[in-house]
């Protein structure tokens, strides 16, 4: 989906949105892209849960979301890559691969910054799409959440 869909589809159906940033340069972002999202376990939580957006962090078109345009204006390679977006500025990515939470009405929940793996993404998804975030304010119930998570990934 884009952005655009799933804030529509949010609107409907009201639903957490996963945005995965990439770059079509980033191997790290190839391999989350594979190994991550197209884990069987990740892609029906995905699925069931999320409405799962890839967005291109140096996209060129110019996007209409929370009632403003945001754009590319400055698309000339630097060493190789181009600039970020505006709305990858505004999601305070800096880097990817970034994996961006948004709640049920678009408001950014959290931001996990770098390649994770299938096993790591997961605690995160439940966590997020079951509003288990909201309970944990400490360190230690952070770290007691993720004894407890019970991991539906068996490889």
């Amino acid at each position: 989906m884009t952005i655009e869909e799933a804030l529509k589809a949010q609107k409907e159906h009201p639903r957490k949105i996963l945005i995965d940033f990439y770059a079509d340069w980033c191997g790290p972002c190839k391999i989350m892209d594979k190994k991550t999202y197209g884990h069987p376990v990740i892609a029906q939580i995905l699925n069931e849960s999320y409405y799962p957006v890839k967005f291109n962090a140096e996209e060129k078109n110019s996007i209409e979301i929370f009632g403003r345009k945001f754009s590319n204006p400055n698309t000339e390679h630097k060493k190789g890559r181009n600039s970020l977006h505006e709305f990858t500025q505004y999601m305070n990515v800096g880097a990817v691969p970034s994996t961006v939470f948004l709640d049920d009405h678009g408001d950014p929940i959290t931001i996990l910054q770098g390649e994770l793996s299938a096993r790591e993404l997961e605690p995160y998804l439940e966590l997020i799409s079951k509003d288990l975030f909201k309970k944990i304010k400490t360190r230690e119930q952070w770290e007691d959440y993720q004894k407890k998570f019970k991991s539906k990934i068996k490889d």
